[in-house]
């Protein structure tokens, strides 16, 4: 059942990539229900007595989930088509990843309740981290264009034409990274404080902590460099950009490697 949820998620959403900026109610509607069947998908696809599914596959399509539901929220005030056309794309791919790389399952038994509650919370700083690189992005685009002083042209340069103000997307943009800032903090927090109780081992510098502290230390930067010396432009676009690239290599990137490259299970 969920892997034709998957694929009608995956359908929909490339039909909400195309369709024309002007049917707005339409797109709305679409994103909603693609939005559904995704996350349908999700639940039976993830979740199993006693059990969970992981792998890098069911966290990039759990980012992109939550990612377009920020979208769609934004949009709703702000006028945002420039991202559809960057999430939507990647948010079909990503809900075709679980079906062909399903990760394994982890048996919550035998593990602390609070496991749970750490990969919800990290699964929520990485989808919060990633709908703000998808719009740092779109800044950086809208910026060039600016300085380009072109007229609109294509269906991406109509839309970046109808996106808000440069600074109104700044705003939006550290909104963003506070709450994800936040809920990578407590990711990181509890990874440490309580690795024994969650992972049934002390906590050991591997790949995927050194690249989770090493984004968190960008972010933190970023974030204070915004506070006491006022960065913004490129600079933040590029510590955004840097913070979610590191932090992509420890929740996704390793991952990776062990499930598609060494054939080998990871959580």
């Amino acid at each position: 059942m969920q892997t034709y949820l998957f694929f009608a998620a995956a359908l929909l959403y490339a039909i909400c990539a195309v369709l024309p900026s002007r049917r707005g109610a339409l797109i709305s509607g679409v994103t909603a229900l693609a939005w559904v069947c995704h996350g349908a998908a999700m639940w039976h696809d993830t979740l199993a007595p006693g059990a969970v599914r992981v792998g890098f596959a069911v966290m990039l399509s759990a980012a992109l989930w939550i990612s377009v539901a920020a979208y769609w929220i934004e949009n709703r005030n702000f006028s945002l088509d420039g991202l559809r056309r960057l999430v939507m794309p990647s948010a079909c791919a990503s809900a075709l990843l679980p079906v062909l790389f399903p990760g394994t399952l982890v048996v919550l038994q035998n593990q602390s309740p609070a496991f749970g509650w750490h990969l919800a919370v990290a699964v929520l700083a990485y989808s919060t981290m990633t709908i703000a690189a998808f719009h740092a992005v779109l800044m950086a685009l809208q910026e060039s264009r600016l300085h380009a002083r072109t007229g609109g042209s294509g269906w991406l340069g109509s839309a970046l034409d109808q996106l808000p103000a440069l600074l109104t997307m700044e705003k939006l943009l550290f909104r963003l990274i506070w709450i994800g800032f936040v809920l990578l903090s407590f990711t990181v927090l509890s990874g440490i404080v309580f690795s024994e109780e969650l992972f049934g081992q002390a906590m050991r510098f591997t790949h995927k902590i050194v690249f989770a502290l090493l984004s968190w230390v960008l972010f933190a930067a970023l974030l204070a460099g915004r506070r006491w010396r006022g960065w913004r432009g490129k600079t933040a676009l590029r510590f955004t950009l840097a913070g979610f690239a590191t932090l992509a290599l420890a929740y996704i990137g390793s991952r990776f490697v062990f499930e598609v490259v060494l054939h080998r299970s990871f959580v």
